[in-house]
Formats: C-alpha cells, structure tokens, sequence
C-alpha cells in the first residue's frame, strides 16, 4: 500500500510576527511615523533649544529603532553645519599617505566632524574643490605632493572663499598652510649614520627621479656631505635613469644589478621608499651578497615590512601620529577663526630607525 503523505502548515499568530521596519524616505515620512509635527522633529534634528526632554528621547528612539538618517544636504541648507572636512589624496596607492588619511579621519570623527574624500587627478582638482565648497565643508586638506601651479590654484581659491585649508607633506607652496616631514632633516640623519660606519660611496635609488620630495631629500643629503668635506657628485651615484618605475619593488630589484654592475660600486645604497629597498634587498640576495656585510642598504617610511626581511631594514619613521595630531589641531583651529596674515607653517622632527640592514663599510 502507498504511504499516504500530507504536508503540515504551521501559522504563526498575527501578534508574534515581527512588525516589518519602515521605508522612511524623508523626514516627513519619519514625522508621520514617530507621530509628531515635522516642524517638531526637524527642530530635534537640527538641535535646537526649547523641547521637552520626552520629545527628545521619543525622537532618539525612533532614529535608532528605524536606522533613520536625515538628508545632511538638506539639513545645511536650513541653516545646520555640515561639521565636515574635505579631504583631498594625491592618489591612494602610497601606504604612508593612506595610514595619513585613516588617522585623520579617526581623529576627526572623535572630534565630531565627518570626513569627505576625493582624489585629486591631475587637470581636475578644481572640480574636487568646487565639490567640497558646494557641500559646505569646513575646511579642506590635501595630503600628498601635487602639481605645483594647480595645488596653488586651489589653495588661492580656497582663501578667496574664506575656507580654511591646509596640505600635509608638500612642503613649500605660496600661501599655504603646511605640515611636513622634514624630510632634509631625515636624509642629514641617514648619511650620518652611514658616514660614522666609514661608508664613502653612496647609490641613490629612486630618489633622483622622485616626485617633489626629491628636492627635500636631496638637500638632506648634501648638507650632511658638505660637513664632512665631501663633494656630491664624487660620492654618489644615481641609476634611476636605466629603469622605468611601475613596480617599487621590481624597479628595486633591477636597480640591485645595475649597481652590482658597475665597474666601482657604492657601499651603501639608499632608497626612496621601504618597498625599492626591499626589492634591491632581493636582488642583492639572489646575486649572492649578504646585507650589511658586504653592502648596506636604507629605505624610508617605517612601514612594517621592514621589520619582517632578513635582515631587518633600517629606515626613517615619518612619525605619523605627531602629524596628524598637529594636523587636525591646525585646520580645526583655523575653523570660525579669523583668517592669519602670515600662513602656517609646521615642521615634524623625523626618527632614524637603526635595525639590520646598516653596518660597517666593508673594507677593500
């Protein structure tokens, strides 16, 4: 005989059922659905002064049960501060410019303004900046190094607007507020470091052909030869001219073997960055040398690969935090204040870190 098989429905009473959550378009929608006048919630919003404290946490408790947000377009348009800072990047593909952008956007949420991000390509940037002004930011910051009559623009821009404004690393620009590594100082600290090892003969990779920072560094690097009696050109040799860069730690690597190459060879190698030194550490290592005992080699930025290669990297940290930190204190002090004559200029101090990777110059 065929089993006989019924299909058992199960109803769940109306009162149990989970009450489906809102569409709230608008803020007339949330009003209807609080069960108040919009011109009541609205007042909640926007924080105005006047309301009954049961009015207050009626509202509060409508925001967080139906995860309504007002339109902060419109809220600023009736009068409200957007509490918003504008933040331009160079481009988000440098690790020290992104760890920058995170710990301001950290350091601003804590002091209650919100963050607007773009990225300023090269012919658009006013554009990014006529975005940031109609959506009433407070200020505006440019982290990274620009093109040098654009960035000028801009900034001429913004202080005719009466926008306060400021860039973090590009050090140098007419009317600009800045904070900035001081990268010279970092290159002095380098090379003295090499130099008290008995290192003669130095290879730059990567940062002849650097964007504006080379400027900086290269100043560094010459201040710290010309107290020791030495001649630039007779003690440095730069390559970057043999490979395209796209890659940093390919472009490292293949300036590893033109400098092993070459007839008379450098006994410390500098890089511009933590990722072409690690590549020329690889490129080094697979042509059979050991770092530091047969040459050193330095990078910049402090990132935390460094830390982990064989040997450690020794490298400059930007120190980070103290930039942020004086960042944040400079643009939100500059916020309904009255406009300075003179713009602000502030230099962070640098830190060598000494790991591995440096070590006596090898004697012929």
């Amino acid at each position: 005989m065929r089993p006989c098989s019924r299909l058992i429905e199960f109803s769940v009473p109306k009162a149990s059922r989970p009450k489906p959550t809102p569409v709230l378009r608008s803020t007339a929608d949330f009003a209807l659905h609080v069960g108040l006048a919009r011109t009541t919630v609205s007042r909640v919003l926007n924080g105005q002064p006047g309301l009954k404290q049961k009015t207050i946490d009626r509202v509060q408790r409508a925001l967080a049960e139906t995860g309504f947000t007002p339109n902060a377009h419109a809220l600023h348009l009736k009068g409200k501060r957007a509490a918003m800072v504008g933040i331009c990047m160079e481009d988000l593909l440098t690790p020290p410019a992104v760890r920058k952008l995170a710990a301001l956007q950290q350091v601003l949420r804590k002091r209650g303004f919100s963050s607007l991000i773009e990225v300023f390509t090269p012919g658009a940037g006013r554009d990014v900046v006529r975005h940031f002004l109609s959506m009433r930011v407070e200020a505006v910051v440019f982290i990274g190094h620009f093109h040098r009559e654009e960035i000028e623009a801009r900034i001429a821009e913004l202080i005719a607007h009466g926008t306060p404004h400021l860039v973090i690393d590009h050090y140098g620009l007419k009317n600009a507020n800045t904070v900035s590594l001081d990268r010279a100082a970092a290159m002095t600290a380098l090379m003295n470091h090499l130099l008290d090892l008995g290192h003669s003969f130095f290879g730059l990779l990567g940062i002849a052909r650097a964007p504006t920072s080379r400027y900086d560094r290269m100043t560094g690097i010459h201040a710290a030869l010309r107290a020791r009696g030495l001649d630039f050109d007779a003690v440095t040799l730069s390559l970057d001219r043999l490979h395209e860069r796209s890659n940093d730690f390919d472009y490292g690597r293949k300036l590893a073997g033109s400098f092993l190459a070459q007839p008379h060879r450098p006994t410390a190698l500098l890089a511009l960055n933590d990722a072409i030194a690690i590549g020329c550490l690889r490129g080094l290592q697979d042509a059979g040398l050991k770092v530091p005992r047969d040459i050193s080699l330095a990078g910049f930025n402090n990132q935390d690969f460094g830390s982990m290669t064989m040997p450690t990297l020794t490298t400059i940290d930007q120190n980070i935090e103290s930039t942020i930190a004086t960042a944040a204190d400079i643009i939100l002090g500059q916020v309904d204040a009255t406009p300075r004559a003179k713009p602000i200029i502030s230099m962070i101090e640098p830190a060598l870190v000494v790991r591995e990777s440096t070590g006596p110059a090898r004697v012929a």
